[in-house]
């Protein structure tokens, strides 16, 4: 059989790919670890269904991973971004994790993760002319 390398492939491909690894991770976890996976969505909405934000992320072994989190600019300045971390966090400690992670660039909300107490712990310098920060917060 000769295999070759694409970059053209529908998303069965890519879920093809995520399932492969989710497997043989799986098989490495430990057995308390193995049912503390769960996927985080948190939105922020109007009463009518209008989402204006929101916070997507997962929790996996002892840590939570947000890998998305944005609030519109029309209603920026307002608090829902931290509420939703605060969200986030209070599910994270009801689920046993230990931290959160997550990553931003230098033009996006470094300093506003800094003041709901995450600490940087690594920098990537030029990363497409900016600053990417990666900062984690214990539980």
């Amino acid at each position: 059989m000769e295999l070759f390398i694409t970059n053209e492939g529908k998303s069965e491909d890519k879920q093809c790919v995520r399932n492969k690894l989710v497997a043989y991770n799986y098989a490495h976890f430990p057995d308390e670890l193995k049912s503390k996976y769960q996927e985080v969505n948190l939105f922020v909405k109007d009463a009518a269904g209008q989402t204006f934000g929101g916070l997507v992320g997962e929790i996996c072994w002892n840590w939570l991973e947000v890998h998305y989190l944005i609030v519109d600019e029309s209603v920026r300045g307002k608090g829902y971004g931290k509420k939703l971390l605060a969200a986030a966090e209070e599910l994270a400690r009801e689920k046993g994790c230990d931290f959160i992670k997550l990553d931003t660039l230098s033009f996006q909300a470094l300093d506003f993760y800094k003041m709901q107490a995450y600490e940087v712990y690594g920098v990537i310098e030029n990363a497409g002319g900016f600053t990417h920060y990666y900062l984690k917060k214990d539980l």
